[in-house]
């Protein structure tokens, strides 16, 4: 379970057959303060059991980004009904 580079990036990726597809709202809390809503659309663990989640955040035109998941900052929120 290791990519191709030191740290899961948008151009070296972890290999596909490791990574789980998903659609997962999220609330991101960023250390000024602010937050942002959005979502994650994809998991991995790394060699040392570390997850990793492949997230984007709205408003913006930026693409996803792989994160080290934290779930002090990266609040997962319902993805159907409450």
């Amino acid at each position: 379970m290791a990519t191709r580079c030191s740290l899961p990036s948008w151009d070296c990726p972890p290999p596909d057959a490791e990574v789980r597809w998903v659609y997962q709202p999220v609330e991101v809390h960023f250390p000024d303060g602010h937050w942002a809503v959005g979502r994650i659309t994809a998991w991995w663990t790394d060699e040392d059991g570390g997850q990793w989640c492949r997230m984007r955040t709205t408003p913006g035109g930026r693409p996803p980004r792989w994160f080290r998941y934290d779930p002090d900052t990266i609040h997962l929120l319902p993805s159907s009904g409450i």
